[in-house]
């Protein structure tokens, strides 16, 4: 049987045969197409998508092979199954070479045809998934440029390169929204295994319950709930490349574990009797002082060693305000590549003098906020920037304070209702999209969800 809702189509001159299928696939999940000749059956395919022809060798109008190139014009993705009564080592060659998946013999049962149907439908999901795969990753590549001409900026790509050209393990320290996950992408595509799987870890994200099985893995019956064997993060990565997001907050029982992976290459998932060899180049990023934890003993020195063999520091956007107009020009043409938009030198300066807590992350924010407000071609960033706190500028006047500072405290709003007001207000703006409204609020899509559910939103 064909899984799936799919358009199948059969082109052949014998309507007994297509009636026979015709009611074979009612039964099925598919929308089925007929044809008579080569014409027919090629306009059904200028007008639908279709999923698999069932394609007769010998039609009134011309052969199939003939029709085969046409139909692939109109969907490269479409799987031809030449069908005929003639079967030969050349016919089928001759098949092949003009685009045809499969090839079946007449007479043949209705199982042996969904089976070739099923494969060829198999294939085809699989090249789809294979074009998402190659279209994330040539965005992650495109997105791993650092933007601006700042001199820390140059020191960076230096050590990105330096990196990249070595297998030891690297720690990427810096404040939050500084780019830490960019610096490691830029890193992996920039490496001898950039063809090989970028897999990240946020180890704050993570249950502490869980976090070990998702690193390392399980066999079945490992714990209540493991119904099945499943890899863990390590063997997932392959020979390619383990980020360990907030590797700062890592239990101290696990970072020895951590610590006995990076110096053995090898993994025991839970519940294992075996280790298994890893090979994935890891790098670790955090917000922390990790110097501090040290001392304070809530952090390993030898792993801390182990991870810092190259130390990268991504510098705060503070430390490097001259390229906040160039990081605008660069957001905004990511952002609205459509739009001719702008933003006036008055604003520019007020942007390149504010402190920037959140980095380059809040400055994308504030940029997508002022593309989403905006009137005319002209944004208005430094407007958002007016209550030192970004996320408060747009409160409406029911929850916001009065501009003379004089009030008396039954007029003050509670912060909660501020908050849920805010929330309400972004969710608005941005068509309840909670991805885009949890990156606008400088919070983790789960953080939003869970206010959500707090307020009844």
């Amino acid at each position: 049987m064909v899984n799936g809702d799919r358009n199948i189509l059969v082109i052949d001159d014998d309507p007994l045969f297509r009636d026979a299928l015709c009611e074979h696939f009612k039964r099925q999940p598919v929308t089925f197409f007929s044809a008579g000749t080569a014409a027919e059956g090629l306009k059904v395919c200028s007008r639908n998508k279709i999923d698999v022809v069932l394609l007769d060798q010998k039609l009134p109008d011309k052969k199939g092979v003939q029709l085969c190139p046409d139909i692939l014009s109109h969907n490269d993705q479409t799987k031809i199954i030449f069908i005929t009564a003639y079967p030969s080592f050349d016919n089928a060659v001759e098949a092949v070479q003009v685009g045809a998946h499969d090839y079946l013999s007449k007479p043949f049962g209705m199982k042996e045809m969904d089976l070739v149907i099923t494969k060829a439908i198999r294939t085809l999901d699989l090249e789809r998934v294979e074009l998402l795969q190659n279209y994330k990753k040539r965005k992650e590549i495109e997105e791993t440029v650092l933007v601006g001409s700042d001199r820390s900026l140059i020191e960076l790509e230096r050590m990105i390169d330096l990196a990249a050209n070595s297998e030891v393990p690297v720690l990427i320290t810096g404040e939050t929204g500084t780019g830490k996950s960019l610096v490691a992408r830029a890193i992996h595509y920039r490496s001898r295994v950039k063809n090989s799987s970028y897999v990240t870890v946020n180890c704050a994200a993570l249950p502490e319950n869980l976090i070990e099985s998702e690193l390392f893995g399980h066999e079945k019956g490992a714990f209540t709930g493991a119904v099945a064997t499943k890899k863990g993060f390590f063997e997932l990565a392959g020979s390619g490349t383990l980020f360990l997001d907030e590797i700062g907050e890592l239990p101290l029982h696990l970072q020895s574990k951590l610590l006995g992976v990076l110096d053995e290459k090898k993994v025991t998932r839970l519940g294992g009797q075996y280790s298994r060899h890893v090979d994935a180049r890891i790098i670790a990023a955090t917000n922390i002082d990790l110097e501090k934890a040290v001392r304070d003993k809530s952090f390993r020195d030898d792993l801390y060693y182990r991870l810092s063999v190259l130390r990268i520091h991504v510098p705060p956007l503070r430390e490097h305000s001259g390229d906040v107009p160039e990081l605008c020009d660069y957001f905004i043409k990511s952002i609205a590549p459509s739009n001719s938009l702008k933003i006036l030198p008055d604003d520019l300066q007020v942007l390149m003098k504010y402190n920037w807590p959140g980095n380059v992350r809040e400055l994308r924010n504030i940029i997508e906020r002022a593309i989403l407000l905006r009137q005319g071609t002209v944004l208005r960033p430094a407007e958002l920037l007016s209550c030192r706190n970004p996320r408060l500028a747009d409160l409406p006047p029911s929850v916001a304070l009065p501009a003379n500072g004089q009030a008396s405290g039954a007029s003050i709003a509670p912060i909660k209702f501020v908050e849920e007001e805010h929330i309400r207000q972004a969710l608005k703006v941005l068509s309840n999209n909670h991805s885009r409204t949890a990156r606008a609020l400088g919070i983790s899509r789960s953080t939003l969800i869970r206010k959500m559910k707090a307020y009844g939103i």
